[in-house]
């Protein structure tokens, strides 16, 4: 199994992921990514959407932070509205 891999910048500036690793972390056109780059290091991390049960998590700790705060659901449309710049 490869992991190391050289890959060049080509005159459009565009790198190209080596195919044995793109196909062992079974990447397909389209895939995005988070770029960092410091110094000399470039890193390249694959954006993948949360699951249901990541997603219903995140709510939960949503409502619990707003609970917390003392807002309430009735809240929602004048904050909307605020926001929003009416």
């Amino acid at each position: 199994m490869e992991t190391l891999a050289t890959t060049r910048v080509p005159s459009k500036r565009q790198i190209v992921i080596p195919e044995p690793i793109r196909n062992r972390l079974n990447l397909k056109a389209g895939t995005q990514f988070v770029v960092v780059g410091e110094k000399e290091v470039v890193i390249l991390k694959v954006i993948t959407a949360p699951g249901m049960d990541d997603f219903d998590a995140l709510i939960q700790q949503a409502r619990q932070q707003a609970g917390l705060a003392g807002l309430k659901r009735s809240d929602i449309p004048r904050a909307v509205s605020k926001v929003r710049g009416r």
